[in-house]
C-alpha cells in the first residue's frame, strides 16, 4: 500500500486538532448546558411535619437539624414545609402553621392552605424533580398521654387516629409524587426514658413507672402502625426509637456524670435529645445528626433497590 508523503501527513495534524477541539467545546457544551438546567430544574428534597422536622432545639429555635444534613448528603434541594407543634391531624386540616420558625432550612409559607395540600400541589407541580420525601409526624399526638396516670389507653386511643391520618396523608404524598419516589416517614427518640433522671434523682417510682412504659407505647403501639400506615402507601419507616438504643434493657446499666449507675438506654437518649437536662422531648444537634444519618442510608439503599 503506498505511504502517504510527509507533506500530506503534516496536512492531516491541524484536521485531527481541529476534530479533538471540537469535541472538547461539544463535551464542554453540553457539561454547560446540563449544569444550567439542573440549576432551572433542580431536583427537591420534600419535608413535611413539626419541630422535629424543622431541627427544633431549646433556646436556638429552628436548626439545619436532620433535613439540613439529608439534603447536603443527597446533593437534593430542600423543601421545608415543617411546622412546630403539627399533629398527623393538623397537618391534614389546619389552614397555616400557627409556629413559623425563623431560620428555618428550605422553609415554605402556605398561608391559605393546610401543610399537606401544599406538599402535594409543590409535588405535583414540580412532578419528575422530586428526589426524596420524609415525614416527621405523630408525637405531638401522644405528648398528653405522658401526664396521664395510665399512659398506655390514652396512647391505643390516639394510635387510632395516627393510623387513619398518616395513611391518608402518605397516600396522597404518593400519588403526588408517582411511584419511583422514595418516601420515608420517621418516629423518634423515646425521650421519656429520660424521666429516670429528669427532674431529679432519685427517680420517683411513678417517673420510672412512666419511663417503662414509654418503651411499650412505642414498641407495641405507636411503631408499628407507622410502619402500617407508611407502608400503605409505598414507603418505610425508619425506627429512630430503635436505632437510639431504647429497646436495650434496662437492666443493662452504665456510668455516667452527673447521674452515675442509670440504664444505657436512658443514657442514650440523654446524650441525644434535650429531656434529661431540661425536660424538652427535642434532639441535640448530635441527635439530629444520627437521624440525617439514619434517613440517608435508608434512602440510598431505596435508590439501589
Amino acid at each position: 500500500m503506498r505511504q502517504r508523503s510527509n507533506s500530506a501527513r503534516r496536512a492531516l495534524v491541524p484536521k485531527v486538532g481541529l476534530v479533538a477541539l471540537a469535541g472538547i467545546f461539544a463535551l464542554t457544551g453540553m457539561a454547560q448546558a446540563s449544569s444550567a438546567a439542573q440549576h432551572r430544574h433542580p431536583t427537591y428534597y420534600v419535608s413535611v411535619g413539626d419541630s422535629y422536622s424543622v431541627g427544633y432545639q431549646p433556646g436556638l429555635g429552628a436548626t439545619a437539624g436532620y433535613t439540613g444534613y439529608v439534603a447536603r448528603k443527597t446533593r437534593l434541594t430542600l423543601v421545608n414545609f415543617g411546622c412546630a407543634g403539627a399533629t398527623t391531624s393538623s397537618v391534614i386540616n389546619t389552614v397555616a402553621c400557627p409556629d413559623n420558625l425563623p431560620n428555618t432550612a428550605g422553609a415554605v409559607l402556605y398561608p391559605d392552605t393546610t401543610q399537606a395540600a401544599a406538599a402535594e400541589a409543590f409535588i405535583t407541580a414540580h412532578h419528575g424533580h422530586i428526589g426524596l420525601i420524609t415525614v416527621s409526624i405523630g408525637g405531638n399526638d401522644v405528648t398528653s398521654c405522658s401526664s396521664q396516670a395510665n399512659p398506655i389507653p390514652c396512647v391505643g386511643t390516639a394510635v387510632t387516629g395516627i393510623t387513619q391520618n398518616v395513611t391518608s396523608l402518605a397516600t396522597a404524598l404518593r400519588t403526588a409524587a408517582g411511584p419511583n419516589v422514595p418516601l420515608i416517614g420517621l418516629t423518634y427518640p423515646d425521650v421519656l426514658l429520660g424521666a429516670y433522671v429528669y427532674p431529679s434523682l432519685p427517680a420517683t417510682p411513678a417517673r420510672t413507672a412512666l419511663a417503662q412504659e414509654s418503651v411499650v407505647a412505642f414498641k407495641s403501639l405507636i411503631n408499628p402502625a407507622l410502619v402500617k400506615a407508611y407502608a400503605a402507601a409505598g414507603g418505610v419507616l425508619v425506627d429512630v426509637t430503635a436505632a437510639t438504643g431504647a429497646y436495650t434493657p434496662l437492666t443493662t446499666t452504665t456510668h455516667v456524670q452527673p447521674y452515675g449507675s442509670i440504664p444505657v438506654a436512658v443514657a442514650k437518649v440523654c446524650s441525644l435529645t434535650w429531656f434529661c437536662k431540661l425536660g424538652n422531648i427535642h434532639a441535640t444537634t448530635k441527635g439530629y445528626t444520627l437521624i440525617g444519618k439514619l434517613v440517608v442510608t435508608r434512602y440510598t439503599g431505596l435508590r439501589r433497590a
